[in-house]
Formats: C-alpha cells, structure tokens, sequence
C-alpha cells in the first residue's frame, strides 16, 4: 500500500464525512429505510441534540450538510446504516479504523486516498452529541446521491507529469501560533507594501504581521478592533484578506475583509429571509495619518457586508492590479473574489451566475467613488454592467460564474487569471475577461454539472455547447491529482531564470507544486500542467514531509521583485523560493 502518510490530508472531520458517503451508499443500496436509531433511544435527550448541533456547526458544517454532497458527503440517514459506537471509534482514530482492514475505512481510503488525524481529545460527551445530532437528519432524495451511469469517473484520464525542475525552498520566517489546537497557525496570504517593499501576512484567525527581517511582528490585530470579528466555523473564515491602496505611502488606506456572525449588521447583499445566514463577510476601508507608524493605527469605514449561505467559499481574495499606473483605467480600482457561499451544494443555485446577484463572481470597485446603492464607494464606469437598465443588475460584477475565486493575479502581459476551487472533480486557472460567464453551477470546469441532482455526477460538454456562451478555463486537474487550487503568479523576478515565461500555482491539500507555460494559456483549450519538486538545504522533499501534516494547507505569495513563497498553515511556515534547476 502506498504509504498513508503521501496520501493523506488533515481535513477536520473530512474521514469522517467519506466514511458517512460511503455509508449512505449502502444505505440506498439495501432500500434500508427504518428510522434513525439514535432517535428512538431513551439516553438520547434534546440538550445533547442541541450541543451536537454546535459541535457539527462548528467542526464539520463547512465540508458536510444533509441534503448534497459538498467537500465532503452529505450526511443525512447516517444512523439507519452505520452504528454510534463505529462513528465515535472512527473519529477517535480513524487511521487504527483503516489498517485494521475495515471494509468501510477501505473503501472510503481506496476512493479518497484520504484520512483524518485522530481526535482523541474531543470527549465522551461530544462524540455521543454529535452522533444523537446526526440522529435526527433523514436520508435526503435518493436523486442528489444517485450514482449516474452515464457519469465520467475519470474525468481527466491523463495524468500531470513532472517538469524536471526542483525548487529550492528556504525558510523565510515562522508566524507564531495563532492556536494550541490543530494547525498551529492559519496563514493564508502574502504580499507587500507598495512604498516600503515591506512583505506581510495574515493569519486567519485575526492577526496581520509585518515581516521585519524576517522576523514577524503584530501590525493589525481584527480581534482588538472588531469585536464582533469571529474565524469559526468553516474552512476560510476569519481574516481573510488584505491590500494596500497603491499610494498607501500618501494617503494611508489599507482594505481588508473579515468574517462576523449573522445579523451583526445590515447586509447590502443579501436574499431571501427564508434561507439561512451563517455568517456575513465585510469589506473594510482603513486609514491611518501615519502610514510609517508601527503597529497600524487608524480608523475603519465599512464598504460593504455579504450574507452568506454556508461557512465556506467567502471573500477570500482582495487585490489591486500590480501593472496600473495613474491615468489608467484600472489604477486605484479594488478587485474581489466573493465565493458562492456554499449556496450550491445547500441547494439555492438561483444565487448564483446571474446579472442580479453577488455570489460566485469577481467584482471591480472604486473605493474612491460614492455612486453605489450604499453610497459607500463607486461603481466604475468601464464594468460591464454599469449602464444595465435592469434595477436589479449589480453593476460591480466584473466576471460572474465562480464556485470559488481564490486567487487573481496579472501577467506581464495584462492578462488577468483567476483560480477556482472545484467541487468533487475539477480544479481550474481562467484567463478573466471583462462580462465573462465562467459556468458554475452547471459547468465544473468543462464538464457538465446538474445542480439539482448529485453535484458528484458529471458529463461531456452538449453539442449545443456554444450557445451557453460559458468561458472555460486554460488549464485544469481533477481530484486524481490534487483537491483544491490555489496561485497562479507568473514568476515575475530575475534570479531564478527557469522559471521565467512559468505560471506557478499548486494543489492546497496535497502540497504540489505545479507550472503551466504562459505562452500556452489560451481561450478554447487547456494548457499542459507539470509538476516541480522541492528540495531544502540540497535535499529533495515533500511539503508533507516539511510541514508534518497530513493537509498541508500551502499557499503561495510574490514580492515587489517577482521572486515566490511558499506558505504552510500546519507549522506557520514562510519559504522563499531560491533556486529552480534540473538538480538539487
């Protein structure tokens, strides 16, 4: 067997929800519909249902539901299949489950090739909240977890092959741990100051830190200034991004989004009170009368407040165009990535691709510009939907059609890219074009996808494709590679000359570093992807192996210069990337 730890991901409760897909498949396979077991039990009390509920919200809500498929399996009917006692033994050890030749375990790991880090520490009573929790959710219809024959089980057959090239890691700086618990930090983004150079990261859990010689240092603290700033539950919530205005030197604004609890404000983009809000993400304007002060002091102004149906797929992604200068079109104007929100796989596709609403689209703003509904900043003439007639149209829209746009970054060239995290199967870079529609819900990267049904299932594009007028990507994997994508920065520096005409991006659970050439990303096909090995003091090795955990959680970064880094959440790691050769 291929060694478990090559193959694993520290997804919390991710083994957890494999197992419950593989256990409701044998559910609907055996036409087995009694009630939940849990339910029926005397020991089983009403308050334990409620503190699973919040264990579940807040461990478990951003993979799983109880209606479709997402990260992980929907988990509805779980306990008319599987006992309590199996589920708690499972959490407690997942990895003892699976090589004690478990059937079950065997089939979730032969699938996923996936599996948990033991939660020993949750307790007794937790386990048994959870599980009277999951007791009370029915098996949803049997359509959004029926097996398609005429689906694509490999959707990709070709496999990413290596380049040649290694890279050279050196270790920059390591953040302090934001948690005793899990991955001791959750850093998830690096950039710079335009004027100083000056690098800074953030950590989702509240901080922004100043790279000063390397040695990092607090420059933002989101829980002393936002007392309603949480960073639980879900995957990406908390700090989530940042960007200096490009003539921050002058004028001190600093733009940062971060994640508050339902109803703490009034939404400018919300929907329907019958559906649910898990949380709400905010845009913040800060100005500071001392730019070069340390630590950053100033005051804050909201732009704008999202609600959001899940805790995951938010507004990750915050940035200014690198390659504007004034008098440009785009100088000055703020680009972000607002995810779906998980209103997909939670069953509100109508929230998504569409003229009218926010979610699953990059958005252009002019913080500057008083002209939007709120009157909190401008709407900029030159998007494409700034002069719509329609009352309902979001005129900041810039692309629309995205489960999850993670990361945009420019070319030297002007071309703007985008990647976005996929569902179950594809993985995918996009050239960004201005009134774009880029398929999600019903295209996965170029595949068909039936929101209605199981969102697992996909299919060969239709003959009548081009009348759907959906832009696919440039370059794409499936989930035989790799889970979710992140990057996409051409190498812009002049030390590594490898490296040059590359775009770098990689796999954020595996830890792969891929490069497509820039030359080859072009409208109407996909770029070949390969593969870079890393090595560390003359040394070849995994992120893996380097951070010592099973998800590695990596990130990447650029400095004014071009030059790359490579961030690790687990270990709160920041490498600089020092050589690129065909040796070590």
């Amino acid at each position: 067997m291929v060694k478990l730890h090559r193959l694993t991901m520290n997804f919390r409760f991710l083994a957890f929800c494999l197992y419950l897909f593989i256990s409701v498949t044998f559910l609907l396979l055996s036409c087995n519909q009694k009630k939940s077991t849990a339910m029926d039990s005397p020991d089983i009390d009403t308050a334990a249902i409620r503190r699973g509920q919040v264990i579940f919200s807040q461990q478990c809500g951003a993979c799983h539901n109880f209606r479709q498929d997402g990260i992980g399996p929907q988990l509805g009917g779980l306990l008319t299949a599987v006992s309590g006692d199996w589920i708690k033994s499972f959490i407690k050890n997942p990895r003892l489950i699976i090589e004690s030749g478990d059937e079950r375990a065997h089939l979730l790991f032969e699938k996923y090739k996936t599996v948990m880090p033991s939660f020993e520490s949750l307790s007794d009573e937790e386990l048994n909240s959870i599980v009277a929790f999951l007791g009370t959710k029915d098996a949803p219809d049997p359509k959004r977890t029926k097996f398609d024959p005429n689906a694509l089980t490999n959707p990709i057959p070709d496999s990413i092959t290596q380049s040649g090239l290694t890279l050279g890691l050196e270790l920059l700086a390591t953040i302090p741990p934001s948690s005793s618990e899990g991955q001791l930090t959750r850093i998830c983004k690096l950039d710079f100051r335009p004027d100083t150079k000056e690098l800074y990261v953030v950590d989702l859990r509240g901080k922004l830190y100043m790279l000063d010689k390397n040695e990092p240092k607090l420059y933002l603290d989101m829980l002393k200034e936002k007392p309603k700033f949480i960073h639980k539950p879900g995957l990406a919530t908390g700090f989530g991004s940042f960007a200096f205005h490009p003539e921050f030197k002058s004028n001190g604004l600093l733009y940062t989004t971060h994640v508050e609890g339902p109803g703490s404000g009034k939404a400018d983009f919300s929907y329907n009170d019958s559906i649910k809000v898990t949380l709400q993400w905010v845009l913040s304007e800060w100005k500071t009368a001392n730019p070069n002060g340390f630590p950053f002091e100033g005051k804050s102004r909201e732009l704008f407040r999202v609600n959001m149906v899940g805790s995951f797929h938010g507004v990750q992604e915050i940035t200014f165009n690198p390659l504007a200068k004034p008098g440009d079109e785009d100088y000055g104007l703020l680009y972000i990535g607002i995810g779906d929100g998980a209103s997909v796989e939670l069953g509100y596709p109508w929230l998504v691709r569409s003229e009218d609403k926010i979610w699953g689209s990059i958005i252009r703003i002019d913080p500057a510009g008083r002209n939007s509904l709120n009157g909190n900043y401008g709407i900029p003439p030159a998007n494409p939907f700034s002069k719509s007639k329609n009352p309902n149209t979001v005129r900041e829209l810039y692309a629309w059609g995205f489960r999850n746009p993670h990361r945009i970054t420019w070319t030297k060239k002007g071309q703007m890219l985008a990647s976005n995290i996929g569902h179950h199967n594809i993985e995918s870079l996009y050239l960004i074009l201005p009134g774009h529609d880029y398929g999600w819900p019903i295209r996965e990267g170029t595949f068909v996808m039936k929101a209605d049904e199981n969102m697992s299932n996909i299919f060969p594009l239709p003959s009548d494709d081009s009348t759907y007028h959906i832009t696919y990507p440039v370059a794409q994997y499936d989930h035989d590679e790799g889970n979710a994508i992140s990057g996409g920065f051409e190498y812009w520096g002049k030390t590594l000359p490898e490296l040059q005409g590359k775009c770098i991006f990689g796999d954020i659970v595996r830890g792969r570093i891929f490069c497509v050439e820039i030359s080859d990303l072009k409208l109407g096909s996909q770029a070949t992807i390969k593969e870079m090995k890393v090595s560390i003091n003359g040394r070849i090795t995994t992120l893996v192996d380097l951070c010592g955990a099973q998800k590695v959680d990596m990130r990447f970064g650029r400095d004014h210069e071009g030059e790359l880094y490579v961030l690790t959440k687990p270990d709160g790691k920041v490498y600089r990337v020092v050589s690129a050769g065909t040796g070590v």
